[in-house]
């Protein structure tokens, strides 16, 4: 079965709009243009706007230093009237990114790159929403995560130690494909196209892909859908599968920053 994000995400967004939204300024810093964190950004840009949301999004050239980034940064930061910092990655090579992350404070950190405790990184908000909406039981589940990333892989592995059965992290370069065989879920996030397919998955698994790269022009996840679909009880698709989520997700925790 096919999960929709689309329609998870619109019953989230759906109750924000009950609430009265923050009377703050939601922004977005990126460096240079990568098309898929644009597409991203200007996702977040349309719903913020449904919800009566103030966003702005600050774009530098991909040769700025720094220091440069640094200091609009910062401002950006101790801004009154800013209520929530998204920092796009990747960031370019030339820049720390703990450094670049350390000038977001914890009361303006959507994403929870900084692991506050308050809410729930929005990966895992996602996870546990699609989770909670096939019904599905953590608990004695043999578990694999694809991919060590700050944004996906390592907030969930967190969160799922302790309740499941087993839990198993891999990144793209080295993975055990018995041990993937014998996965109830899969949750991936290395963005490799088509990365896994159908007869590497067991059959009646849960796969949750937050994947994505572009592959002949077009939008693609982690799992090979078509091969994969099939096989398995459950399956993201990308686009429409864990992406509309997130969004969602990160704006709940704008709100719950500043309700």
């Amino acid at each position: 079965m096919v999960i929709d994000g689309r329609k998870i995400a619109g019953e989230i967004l759906n109750q924000l709009k009950k609430i009265k939204p923050p009377e703050k300024i939601l922004v977005a810093v990126l460096v240079g243009d990568n098309a898929a964190s644009l597409s991203f950004l200007k996702q977040k840009e349309k719903i913020a706007h449904s919800l009566g949301i103030k966003f702005k999004l600050y774009q530098f050239r991909s040769d700025v230093s720094f220091e440069e980034f640094k200091q609009l940064t910062n401002e950006l930061a101790a801004s009154e009237s800013v209520g929530g910092v998204i920092l796009q990655l990747p960031l370019p090579e030339n820049f720390n990114r703990d450094s670049a992350i350390a000038l977001i404070p914890e009361n303006k950190d959507v994403d929870v790159l900084k692991r506050s405790g308050k809410i729930l990184a929005p990966a895992v908000g996602v996870l546990e929403e699609i989770l909670k909406h096939i019904n599905f039981e953590l608990k004695g589940k043999k578990t694999i995560v694809l991919g060590r990333g700050l944004l996906v892989g390592k907030p969930i592995a967190d969160w799922l130690r302790g309740k499941v059965g087993k839990i198993t992290v891999f990144n793209s370069s080295f993975f055990d494909f018995k041990i993937l065989k014998e996965a109830d879920l899969v949750v991936s996030g290395v963005g490799k196209a088509g990365f896994i397919k159908g007869d590497m998955v067991k059959k009646g698994a849960t796969l949750i892909d937050f994947g994505y790269s572009f592959a002949k022009g077009r939008l693609e996840g982690d799992f090979d859908f078509e091969s994969c679909e099939p096989v398995v009880a459950y399956i993201t698709r990308t686009p429409g599968g864990t992406g509309p989520i997130l969004v969602a997700k990160l704006f709940e925790n704008f709100y719950a920053l500043w309700k």
